[in-house]
């Protein structure tokens, strides 16, 4: 009985016999259930905070869904409209084009019109003229003059209109 053993297991049952009567073990089951009380709340309040980070992650992914549709639509009206203003742009550019056409043939006509009138003009007075000379070398007197003067006036009336 007076080994060394022995007196360590006496020791700690006189031990363990001081720390029941003082309270010790309640203080030691309070201490744990106090413990096993705040894990359990530190778990249900990270789960709750799981909960609500998935909860904002949906929400997070709802509204970069929406966001995308949203980009998308924007990106596909801007293209419609691009492609309705060029299509106006060059239907806008053709009928320009027309007008200008029209107007240049326009004016070539008139400028050939006119050009046309210019020769007839300038024949015409270089055939009265010819008409005069060649009429005063063959015809003489009043009568001569006053017949080639009318018939001169009457060639070049005909020859401008």
């Amino acid at each position: 009985m007076m080994e060394a053993e022995f007196w360590v297991a006496a020791a700690f049952v006189l031990f363990m016999v001081v720390v029941w009567k003082v309270g010790g073990f309640d203080q030691l089951t309070k201490g744990l259930d106090g413990r096993a009380k705040r894990v359990r709340a530190e778990l249900d309040e990270a789960r709750r905070l799981r909960e609500e980070a998935a909860g904002v992650l949906a929400d997070y992914k709802r509204r970069r869904s929406e966001a995308e549709r949203e980009a998308e639509a924007i990106v596909a009206g801007a293209k419609a409209e691009a492609e309705r203003i060029a299509a106006e742009s060059h239907e806008r550019l053709n009928d320009f084009i027309a007008r200008r056409t029209k107007s240049a043939e326009s004016k070539i006509a008139q400028a050939e019109a006119q050009a046309t009138a210019q020769v007839r003009a300038a024949a015409a007075d270089t055939a009265v003229r010819v008409s005069e000379v060649i009429l005063k070398e063959q015809m003489q007197g009043d009568v001569a003059q006053d017949l080639v003067r009318l018939s001169l006036g009457e060639v070049r009336n005909r020859l401008r209109a």
